[in-house]
């Protein structure tokens, strides 16, 4: 039901919004904070085990288009803060279990936090992203729209998880559970990080950078149909590609790769159970 009535709301705009277009959106925003709707889900059918779900990031497009600007600063003579009504910072309880360390953190509304996540500021978690029970966000990541986290992950400093809400059918980016984010790493355009797999600090993925994985002997690239897909447990790190052009090679210049060095061991789980004392 609530899919249909999103569908068509985004599809045939009306003049003006009445109170129950507001009540359905509304509706649909507390099933996305409460994790019961996602922009992308587990589905065994596809290669990336993914699937996008286009109603959803209409219905979170629609929150757009339905909000006006609203003054939501605390106190607007020292910092004023001004976004769309539709899209205030998401509301907390204790009760909810989660962590939200004082100093200048953000959750927009229409995201769902597990138990039990951690959030160490200063942090932003943009609307439609799904982050996991147990998971720690540390200080300056970035969660972006749609992007989907698992549990147990942690998201190391200054790591960036790419968003997108355009075009509806893109899949967002998703880190499986138990994936360890090194510092200042990025993962974009609809990546695929499998479970317990580890970023060395500073690793980017994208859909233009390939991964030679030394263990399997394979490269691992997106297409035009699929995503990048990082294997479980795989250990990545950055790496650098000789550029073939003839010029390039005379200059001596190489290109960003990423390089899958080894795969998890009883060592590699020792280091990132250290962690947990920070629970």
């Amino acid at each position: 039901m609530l899919p249909s009535q999103i569908e068509r709301l985004f599809d045939e705009a009306p003049a003006h919004y009445e109170e129950e277009h507001f009540w359905l959106f509304r509706d649909f925003k507390t099933a996305l904070n409460r994790g019961e709707i996602r922009a992308a889900e587990p589905d065994a059918s596809t290669k990336s085990g993914w699937r996008a779900n286009a109603w959803v990031k209409k219905g979170i497009l629609l929150g757009f288009r339905m909000g006006a600007i609203a003054d939501m600063s605390i106190d607007a003579s020292k910092q004023p803060f001004f976004d769309k009504s539709t899209y205030p910072v998401r509301a907390f309880a204790a009760s909810d279990g989660v962590r939200i360390v004082p100093g200048g953190s953000s959750i927009r509304d229409g995201s769902y936090i597990g138990r039990g996540v951690i959030c160490m500021p200063p942090m932003f978690v943009n609307v439609g992203a799904y982050v996991g029970e147990g998971t720690m966000i540390d200080s300056h990541a970035l969660v972006g729209s749609c992007a989907q986290v698992g549990r147990n992950c942690h998201i190391s400093a200054a790591a960036q998880i790419g968003g997108v809400l355009e075009p509806v059918g893109a899949l967002p980016v998703i880190i499986e559970d138990e994936v360890l984010f090194g510092g200042n790493s990025g993962v974009y355009e609809g990546t695929v990080v499998k479970r317990r797999a580890v970023l060395g600090t500073g690793t980017i993925l994208n859909r233009s950078i390939p991964v030679y994985d030394l263990v399997r002997d394979t490269v691992y690239t997106a297409s035009d149909a699929e995503p990048l897909v990082i294997p479980e447990e795989a250990i990545v790190v950055p790496g650098s590609r000789a550029v073939s052009h003839p010029t390039g090679a005379k200059w001596g210049l190489s290109l960003q790769a990423a390089v899958i060095v080894k795969y998890r061991d009883a060592k590699t789980d020792a280091r990132v159970q250290l962690e947990d004392l920070l629970r």
